[in-house]
């Protein structure tokens, strides 16, 4: 494995919430030569549909890209993502291609049909104290890399719970529609081996760019340009030039960009001592998450 062969390290701050566009998308990069990262297409409300075209069209060459979401579901704690459903998936790329197939009338790539399918709606907890039977209770079943997310200080979600602001659940189910969609030009680490040439996507969670930048867990969000600026810094990066209040879409995805530039090539971050061909198949991992 060549990690540090990228030229290019983009981030994606992502959005599940209803609708085509969103201010919660931001894409940041950090190109080949420059002193910074910069957004991609600044000022402009993007929608899940674009960032996929933006992938598979206008994707530099040699790009690492993270993108803020679960690629998968917890598996490893109960043998099974839906365990009792008789369609339930043996492998994240049979969850995406199930949740892309019962969302295929769903416009914008939501997800509204897969979490209000009589069968998958009962494994998550839903908006108005809709808990499914097979939810599981307290703050919902969580995969072996938010396990590790968890012991280096972070507050990770399950992926099943949909209620909430922090949630990430539909964001994770959504992108897993744009997942399924790259298969065959894309490859998602660790889900598809490491290629020896071109890009690759990975998760990500800002949390763990943010605390390498000098902020605490709980302090993660920065909404700041001067502190934007400071925590780009710390990461080895020039600086960002926003002037006030910044929203937190946009600092995360251009520090997360800053992080993936200064830590992708250290080859203990592709091999995790928690990750496991299993696992990989399955759940897959977050990148930075030891």
């Amino acid at each position: 494995m060549r990690a540090g062969r990228f030229r290019h390290f983009a981030a994606i701050d992502w959005s599940g919430a209803a609708g085509e566009r969103h201010r919660g998308i931001a894409l940041a990069i950090w190109d080949e030569g420059a002193a910074a990262p910069r957004l991609v297409r600044a000022g402009h409300r993007w929608s899940r549909t674009e960032v996929l075209h933006w992938l598979v069209e206008d994707l530099p060459a040699d790009t690492l890209v993270g993108v803020d979401l679960g690629i998968s579901l917890a598996f490893v704690d109960r043998g099974a993502f839906f365990p009792g459903w008789a369609e339930s998936p043996a492998d994240a790329k049979g969850l995406w291609a199930l949740i892309d197939a019962i969302c295929a009338d769903e416009p914008h790539l939501a997800v509204g049909a897969f979490v209000d399918h009589p069968e998958a709606s009962a494994y998550f907890r839903r908006h108005g104290g809709r808990e499914g039977a097979a939810f599981g209770g307290g703050r919902g079943r969580l995969r072996v890399t938010e396990l590790a997310q968890q012991a280096m200080g972070c507050s990770p979600y399950s992926n099943f719970n949909l209620v909430g602001a922090a949630q990430v659940g539909k964001s994770s189910l959504s992108g897993m529609r744009v997942l399924h969609r790259l298969e065959g030009g894309l490859p998602v680490w660790p889900i598809d081996p490491f290629p020896e040439t071109g890009s690759v996507v990975c998760e990500i969670y800002t949390t763990i760019a943010a605390m390498a930048a000098g902020r605490s867990a709980s302090r993660s969000k920065i909404r700041d340009g001067a502190e934007l600026d400071e925590a780009l810094a710390r990461l080895g990066s020039g600086r960002a030039g926003l002037r006030g209040p910044v929203d937190d879409h946009t600092c995360d995805a251009l520090i997360t960009s800053a992080w993936l530039r200064k830590v992708a090539h250290d080859p203990a971050l592709w091999a995790p001592a928690g990750l496991t061909d299993a696992i990989a198949r399955t759940e897959g991992w977050t990148f930075g998450a030891t």
